[in-house]
This record gives C-alpha cells, sequence and structure tokens, in this order.
C-alpha cells in the first residue's frame, strides 16, 4: 500500500499553558503519514477512489488555526482524530514538532497512530 506524507506543514496556532503562549500564537510543524489503499486508482488512473489529501491538509489547517491547546499531546491526538474520519485512510501517523519549545533544542515533538 502506498504512504501519502505531508512534510513539514507549517502553522501557528495558540498552543501551551503559560500566560503569554494563551496570548501568542506560536509556531507549530506538522508531518503527516497516511496510509490508504490505492489499488483501483493506481492501476487504472481514476480519481474516483483516490485520497484527496490537499483536501486533508486544508482540513488539518483548518482544525489546527482554529483551535486552542494546553498540550502538544492534545493537539496531536485532534490532528489525528480529523484525518481518521476520512472513509479511505486505513492507518495514519502524525509528528507535531513545537520549535524552541525547550531551552537548548530545536524542538519538542509528539507522535501518535492510529489504524482502522
Amino acid at each position: 500500500m502506498p504512504i501519502i506524507r505531508v512534510k513539514n506543514l507549517r502553522l501557528r496556532t495558540f498552543i501551551g499553558f503559560n500566560p503569554e503562549e494563551k496570548t501568542n500564537k506560536q509556531d507549530v510543524i506538522i508531518n503527516v503519514y497516511l496510509e490508504t489503499d490505492m489499488t483501483e486508482p493506481m492501476r487504472n488512473d481514476q480519481l474516483s477512489s483516490f485520497v484527496d489529501y490537499k483536501a486533508i491538509t486544508k482540513k488539518v489547517i483548518r482544525f489546527v488555526e482554529e483551535s486552542r491547546f494546553n498540550l502538544l499531546e492534545a493537539l496531536t491526538q485532534g490532528i489525528l482524530d480529523q484525518i481518521m474520519e476520512e472513509p479511505q485512510i486505513i492507518r495514519a501517523r502524525v509528528e507535531v514538532d513545537k520549535p524552541h519549545a525547550l531551552r537548548f533544542a530545536e524542538s519538542v515533538s509528539v507522535e501518535l497512530e492510529a489504524q482502522k
């Protein structure tokens, strides 16, 4: 089965529980891995049952930009839940990085996976 990857989707959202994090949007970097059965679309080059990864990405963007989270884990789970609503998705993995969350570290990330 093919894996569709959306790499380094950079968005801004409210993430964190410190006072300045609640009032200032911060960058997050999202990587999404989608697994789906694309046997028919690949064989026939047909659009009828393909995974519209552009629509899924727009859904994730809307969700992230319109939400507020205290925990990076909750944001990651929310993104994964949005993706798993799509009927064609068999398995998905989401990693969300919060750049500069820790002193001396490039980022902190949380990764979650789900399967139907």
